[in-house]
């Protein structure tokens, strides 16, 4: 690999302990997947932030990091964490897990990250620019970096993400070159989506097809004739990519006439690239439902809700009283702006809560007294069981509100299939 005498001289230790660390992470990684150089990076988005996934080791490791001098060059934000930072107690979140949580962010922030907590850093003012090498972990994360605003990441670990953030440099491979973000599928879209949870489902189906490759999208609807998304628009597509992260391993999508490169790149996708042809989403609609009917709790907002969701689920609960719990999970930013505007204060009154920094596939449920759920996130429903020990019901937002409404799903509110 070819080294710059900056990167040379980090890798050697003239920049400390904690800098030649994160030099050879990234170097190593670099030799594993045969990249010939480093490029700076524009940004990064750490994930490994809630207790429940790093325990005692974890904490200690980031702590001894930090203890060696560990300071990011680059902005940089981090993924949510288990549990709301200011509000945890109304979560349920027990006290004990409450003080690990605490202690992990101030490790971070120690070291100058930005404690966004959020899988949406997009939304909060990291926003790489088009072409830009960044370094980023969280998957629907990298998904929407890569694919909508047209960044290069690969889909980083904690520990590879932080690396980088410290020496402000990643290794040049995967979806940094051009020739790995070609179209590995053709995906032809033949049946209507046009709601943001339609999305989620053909999400959840093409990532099972095409696991860890690059879809190309075709008969999605879209502003073609625009160089920008509408605020509907972006949200749906960040619930498409969140669910093929989800279900396959799909860092980057195509779809054709509306993400960046599918416009402006020519030779993205080749005459025989294989087809797969999508008719329905019965299939998959049907695979994210579990036969139940009493729910729990109701969760609106993975990836973290935007401005326009919160104001969207303010309008449908607005003089509401739910029978059910609702989270909104979204950032801090946006839940200060929605309060701006009275919508944190409609969705409450109605006996909701927003939950900033925090997430539910991320945070001790079983200590909790929930058991069931319903969500309009193919990435929750797919997630929620195994991660959280949740039974799931997945449909469209209004779906799910009517449901917290009445406390339960009922057969009159099953989705009609496209």
């Amino acid at each position: 690999m070819r080294l710059t005498s900056e990167e040379k001289d980090m890798m050697g230790g003239a920049y400390g302990p904690a800098v030649e660390r994160a030099c050879k992470i990234v170097v190593t990684l670099g030799g594993i997947y045969g990249a010939e150089r480093l490029v700076p990076v524009e940004s990064v988005q750490v994930a490994g932030v809630s207790y429940r996934n790093l325990g005692e080791a974890g904490l200690s490791f980031l702590k001894d990091w930090a203890g060696d001098g560990a300071r990011v060059r680059v902005p940089s934000t981090l993924n949510p964490a288990g549990m709301d930072m200011r509000d945890w107690r109304r979560m349920g979140i027990p006290d004990e897990f409450a003080s690990r949580q605490q202690a992990v962010v101030e490790v971070y922030t120690s070291m100058g990250i930005q404690p966004t907590c959020t899988c949406t850093p997009y939304l909060v003012g990291n926003t790489p620019s088009y072409g830009s090498h960044v370094a980023w972990s969280e998957s629907s994360a990298v998904s929407f970096a890569n694919s909508v605003l047209g960044a290069r990441t690969n889909r980083e670990g904690g520990p590879s993400a932080l690396a980088a953030a410290i020496c402000g440099r990643t290794a040049e491979y995967g979806f940094h070159l051009d020739r790995n973000r070609r179209a590995t599928h053709r995906v032809r879209v033949e049946c209507p989506v046009r709601q943001p949870f339609e999305y989620a489902a053909l999400g959840y189906w093409v990532g099972r097809e095409v696991r860890n490759g690059v879809p190309y999208f075709q008969g999605l609807q879209g502003a073609s004739s625009r160089d920008t998304l509408s605020p509907a628009e972006r949200d749906s597509l960040k619930l498409l990519g969140a669910a093929l992260a989800a279900s396959g391993a799909v860092a980057l999508y195509h779809a054709q006439g509306i993400t960046p490169e599918a416009r402006t790149v020519p030779g993205l996708i080749l005459d025989d690239t294989p087809t797969i042809t999508v008719n329905t989403l019965d299939p998959a609609i049907e695979a994210l439902n579990a036969p139940i009917d009493i729910l729990d709790l109701v969760v609106i907002g993975c990836p973290h809700a935007s401005f326009e969701e919160i104001r969207n689920v303010a309008d449908i609960v607005r003089s509401c009283q739910l029978q059910s719990a609702l989270w909104v999970t979204t950032s801090r930013a946006v839940r200060e702006q929605a309060e701006d505007m009275g919508w944190v204060q409609i969705i409450e009154e109605a006996g909701g809560q927003v939950v900033a920094d925090g997430c539910v596939v991320v945070a001790p449920m079983q200590s909790t007294r929930y058991r069931t759920l319903a969500t309009n996130s193919a990435k929750m429903a797919f997630y929620a069981q195994p991660h959280a020990g949740l039974q799931v019901r997945f449909g469209s937002l209004e779906t799910c509100l009517e449901a917290a409404i009445r406390g339960r799903w009922s057969k009159d509110q099953e989705e009609p299939m496209p």
